[in-house]
């Protein structure tokens, strides 16, 4: 069973704005730290954004003041709002949770910017 499911990707231009959410199942959700990442074709898994079990945000520079990670605890569910997208953030967006060293991963959700 997969315990984290991605939804909201999608095709948009560049300018415009995606939320993507993440319900996760099967874990206890509110002590988990939860990452979003995206790979991109040809390139590596990198990290976007992290958002602790206390609620501590960090993000990666290349998308800072431009998207937004947030959780609704009650509701299992992890958030990446993204504004101002360019054609630089095409990519398939991973949710992860992690607590202590250990992850579990989402199947991913295709973003696609068009310039």
């Amino acid at each position: 069973q997969v315990p984290l499911v991605e939804s909201g990707g999608g095709l948009v231009q560049a300018g415009g704005s995606l939320r993507l959410s993440c319900a996760a199942s099967g874990i206890i959700f509110s002590l988990h730290y939860m990452n979003w990442y995206r790979q991109a074709p040809g390139k590596q898994r990198d990290l976007v954004a992290t958002i602790t079990s206390g609620g501590s945000t960090t993000y990666a520079d290349s998308v800072k003041g431009r998207f937004t990670i947030s959780r609704d605890n009650a509701k299992n569910t992890v958030y990446l709002q993204m504004n101002s997208l360019k054609p630089e953030d095409t990519a398939v967006y991973y949710c992860a949770a992690q607590r202590f060293g250990h992850y579990y991963w989402g199947q991913g959700t295709q973003v696609t910017v068009s310039s």
